[in-house]
């Protein structure tokens, strides 16, 4: 683990996220996201100046507030992707909301400052497995010795240890009972309450709050296999190893210097024409509650405050209905750099089907491996696949990438039921295939509407 540092504040991340110039972060993204070459030039940008910033004298690095962005593209077409990948490549705490969440019970609806909560849990979440791959060796080598001890129990220690380690190693003694002491549950409840700004979910510790409900709480022994004492030991051991108040600690720098909220569908909350009442107020209500947020403020949590000065906000929305100039002034004041992505066309669909790492084409080839059935796609039948989804979604509604997954499960429905019992262990999908499985589908306009 490399640290790096933010004037005098330490923040753990990987020194590779560190070292990538834009053209370099862009090249990243390009391995999992066709094409919107704009889109991904300006979050690397974006990415690129939060490193610059944590090189900067601390009294500096306070000054350079975030450039958020706001990509604006129908769906479907890589707006969220391009947000996940970015936050997966630097390491850093990222959450995803939708603003209509914060209109669904009436004009109050969720808590804003609830999405700052919950990148706080997420950051902790990602620092707590950091230190676990940290000590996972170290504790590892401690559950060997505790379930040593727990075996070795009435045998010579000395002629029995060395007998008794190599077939635990050897996984022999998996299905042998031994008694394990086990730390009493927690008790601990979520309840959900209604408050000044909304909704939100409290976990209360009933044993702490009444302790003699629930007896003295002390530790318990249970048999259990050497299979499950492995796993509930290591899981002890961790915790033992991990300083949680230091991972705390950190996780939530992180979220104060390096966290990224994704918010989607940011034109729902638009207000248009200037109308003042209906839904509309609604919408100005939620633009207000996050204004504070993204311009930066301080949120309670149960780990301390958080400050939101230094988190990037990536906004998105198709914008078919609104335009980014119907957001609040402030709203749009805060965020600088907007950014159109492109429809899809034919020519992107196949590069979609084949390209990116994890492409459709490639996960379905893999599934069906599992099965033994060799899954061949021709580049006829590829294109064929691009064809139909972009047919579909003229006809139809327009849902970029996602109309692949549709036609790619109704193409392959059969090999996929079938697939244990196909006599024929090559499957080949060409153009032919595809038409037959399609064909009908598609000229009926109102089948296609329903099917794919």
């Amino acid at each position: 683990m490399v640290y790096y540092m933010t004037g005098e504040t330490v923040v753990s991340g990987q020194p590779e996220a560190a070292q990538l110039t834009p053209r370099q972060i862009v090249s990243e993204l390009d391995r999992y996201i066709v094409g919107q070459d704009r889109a991904k030039r300006a979050v690397a940008i974006a990415l690129r100046n939060r490193m610059r910033r944590l090189r900067l004298p601390p009294e500096m690095a306070e000054e350079v507030a975030p450039k958020n962005i706001i990509m604006i593209g129908p769906t479907g077409v890589g707006k969220t992707e391009i947000a996940r990948r970015l936050a997966r490549l630097a390491r850093s705490p990222f959450l995803k909301v939708e603003a209509t969440k914060f209109t669904e019970v009436g004009y109050v609806g969720r808590d804003v400052e609830s999405m700052v909560r919950d990148l706080t849990e997420i950051a902790i979440d990602l620092v707590r497995q950091e230190r676990v791959a940290e000590v996972r060796d170290r504790a590892k080598a401690n559950v060997e010795e505790r379930l040593l001890g727990l075996l070795g129990v009435g045998h010579p220690p000395e002629t029995a240890d060395e007998t008794l380690r190599g077939r635990l190693a050897a996984g022999e003694l998996d299905d042998t009972l031994v008694e394990v002491e086990v730390s009493a549950p927690t008790g601990s409840m979520p309840l959900q309450i209604f408050g000044p700004q909304g909704m939100e979910e409290i976990n209360f510790n009933l044993r702490e709050m009444m302790p003699g409900l629930f007896g003295s709480g002390r530790p318990r022994r249970r048999r259990m296999t050497v299979r499950e004492a492995r796993e509930h030991l290591l899981k002890e051991e961790e915790d033992k190893l991990i300083d949680m108040e230091q991972a705390v600690r950190d996780a939530v720098t992180r979220v104060e210097q390096s966290g990224i909220i994704f918010i989607d569908e940011i034109d729902k909350v638009a207000g248009r024409d200037g109308r003042g009442s209906g839904p509309d107020v609604s919408r100005e209500g939620v633009q207000r509650d996050l204004l504070p947020i993204i311009e930066g403020t301080t949120v309670s949590t149960k780990y301390g405050m958080v400050r939101t000065d230094h988190v990037l906000f990536i906004a998105s929305g198709a914008f078919h209905m609104a335009k980014p100039s119907d957001l609040m002034p402030e709203m749009q004041g805060r965020f600088p750099i907007r950014v159109e992505l492109d429809a899809l066309t034919r020519d992107d669909f196949v590069r979609i089907l084949t390209e990116p790492e994890n492409a459709l084409v490639r996960q379905y080839v893999a599934l069906m491996e599992v099965e033994g059935i060799t899954l061949t796609f021709t580049p006829d039948g590829i294109r064929a696949l691009a064809d139909y989804a972009a047919l579909v979604n003229e006809k139809t509604e327009d849902i970029g990438a996602r109309r692949l997954h549709t036609i790619m499960e109704k193409v392959l429905d059969e090999i996929l039921f079938e697939g244990p019992d196909l006599p024929r262990k090559v499957q080949v999908i060409d153009a032919e295939y595809t038409r037959r499985r399609l064909a009908d589908i598609v000229q009926d306009q109102d089948l296609s509407r329903y099917i794919l």
